[in-house]
């Protein structure tokens, strides 16, 4: 239903300007406006579709006696358009223009815009046919009526179509209320295009390179969806942008602030574990992996060569955390997978397919959300944003790390192939905990994750702990830092506690002292160079 005025009469609509390029639902709304007695003003295709359907329609041309020019380019830039749509009807200066210049008043502007994003969406399109694209006339005629919205109303999306023509026929014109709701949707709308505009140009330049942090940022996302509360039942939240076509909710309640974080979360690490990853190489390509999160960081991660087992090896890293939490596959989600998971309350299961049978298991829940995600519309070039107070962080995204293969030995002795490949998936895990952070690992599963702490030796002792209270060895584990060693501590801590091989980034001033320990030790350390903080 449309809102009712809380303010006034409603305006009626004598005259109508129609152009658009998206005719979804254009006839049926022409027919209401021509049975409320409403002359159609028209130019170009939208004015021959709507001939087609038999309706009396004046050309733009005819309007404004001039003909249209440039092969279409100018047909609306025109003192009886706007002149016809920013007129304020109050003012007795204003009329008296409009009867000396023979303009006449339009009271409703129908409009959508070339698709410029479509187009550029194309494989191989020219900037030619891009610049083309670039709608004039559109944008200003639904600035003009959005600015002048106290006496005329807008319309810019077919969706609305079907509630101004209902008021219209209820109320006999258009309430304040409506015609403020949609002025205010109709500068979202340009604002939005000229976003995609400012920023292809700007991705496009043949004689610059694009620039990674541009002067100005335009951010421009539509409301996805309005979410029952944010972190805490006190805070409202919604969420905005494509991330549900990304990831498709399958089955389930609608996903909570807290869930799509933690989605967020399970996704990112899960894409560094994908098989299409080159960067993945050798032996992590071709194994499934699982990964259980909670509270936005991993309490477990494994490989197998099927889900069941690489979960098996997950869950056994921390058996008491997994309750209502969030488990991300790298591999279709399988009955035999299902079945396991059954066994306990999770609240978001994420894969990128889901058997059919699986499907039938898991949707017996109504309370567990099920998440498909498609890897392919994934932007792994995505910059990273987190608000400061007045404005905005961004940062490039921290990619796949691949150090591993490329480290340099700081130790006397080298590690073993099998220590190699151990090194390999906990350095990949350890990225997507939070610093400080610590894991243990074996070359198929974490052992046990530290994370969160604010020193490096605490993560270890944390993570050592876990490890004992649910009886699991770390004797022969490796074990991998994001950040370097500040003391030797921490690396004695982690060989005292069954770790026999380490890679971190090094860097420290005191890394002669951390490398002097591990040979002292005999433990074989990597050094990759590269760090992966995540605060």
């Amino acid at each position: 239903m449309p809102p009712k005025s809380a303010s006034g009469p409603a305006h009626p609509i004598r005259r109508a300007l129609l152009s658009v390029s998206d005719k979804s639902g254009l006839v049926e709304l022409a027919k209401e406006l021509h049975a409320a007695g409403v002359e159609l003003v028209a130019s170009g295709g939208t004015a021959g579709a709507l001939r087609d359907a038999g309706l009396d329609v004046l050309d733009v041309a005819e309007l404004t006696a001039s003909p249209e020019m440039l092969g279409g380019r100018v047909k609306t830039l025109h003192p009886k358009i706007h002149g016809g749509i920013l007129a304020r009807r109050a003012l007795a200066e204003d009329r008296a223009d409009l009867a000396t210049h023979g303009i006449r008043e339009i009271d409703l502007v129908v409009c959508n815009l070339y698709p410029f994003q479509a187009t550029v969406a194309r494989p191989g399109v020219t900037r030619a046919e891009a610049v083309e694209k670039i709608d004039i006339g559109g944008p200003s005629m639904i600035r003009s009526a959005a600015k002048n919205h106290a006496y005329v109303a807008v319309l810019c999306d077919p969706r609305d179509y079907a509630g101004l023509a209902q008021e219209l026929r209820e109320q006999g014109g258009v309430s304040d209320a409506t015609r403020r709701r949609l002025a205010l949707k109709a500068f979202q709308h340009t604002a939005d295009y000229d976003a995609a505009i400012s920023q292809w140009l700007a991705e496009n330049d043949p004689e610059q390179p694009a620039e990674t942090f541009p002067e100005s940022l335009v951010i421009s996302l539509h409301k996805a969806d309005e979410l029952r509360y944010g972190e805490n039942p006190h805070q409202k939240a919604a969420l905005y942008g494509r991330f549900l076509e990304i990831a498709e909710l399958l089955h389930g309640k609608a996903l909570s602030y807290n869930n799509l974080v933690d989605a967020q979360a399970a996704l990112a690490l899960i894409v560094d574990f994908m098989p299409d990853d080159p960067a993945a190489g050798g032996a992590l390509a071709d194994r499934a992996v699982v990964a259980i999160l909670k509270h936005n960081t991993p309490c477990g991660v494994g490989a197998g060569a099927t889900p069941l087992e690489a979960y098996e090896h997950a869950f056994a890293t921390d058996p008491e955390s997994p309750f209502g939490g969030i488990i991300v596959s790298n591999r279709p989600f399988d009955l035999p997978l299902a079945e396991k998971v059954d066994e306990i309350f999770t609240e978001v299961l994420i894969a990128p397919s889901f058997t059919p049978d699986a499907l039938e298991l898991l949707k017996k829940k109504k309370n567990r959300r099920l998440l498909a995600f498609d890897r392919s519309k994934i932007d792994p070039a995505q910059l990273e944003v987190r608000r400061v107070f007045g404005g905005l962080l961004l940062q490039e995204t921290d990619p796949a790390p691949d150090e591993v293969d490329h480290a340099t030995l700081a130790t006397e002795v080298p590690p073993s192939a099998e220590q190699r490949r151990a090194m390999a998936f906990a350095w990949r895990v350890v990225k997507h905990v939070k610093s400080n952070a610590i894991v243990f690992a074996a070359a198929d599963r974490t052992l046990a994750i530290g994370g969160g702490a604010t020193s490096r030796v605490d993560a270890v002792h944390a993570a050592a702990a876990k490890a004992a209270r649910v009886g699991l060895s770390l004797e022969g584990s490796v074990l991998a830092s994001d950040a370097f060693f500040p003391f030797a501590d921490g690396l004695e801590t982690a060989v005292a506690a069954g770790a026999r091989a380490v890679v971190q980034p090094g860097g420290s001033n005191r890394d002669e002292e951390v490398i002097a320990a591990a040979n002292r030790l005999g433990v074989p350390m990597l050094l990759t160079g590269r760090r992966h903080f995540r605060h």
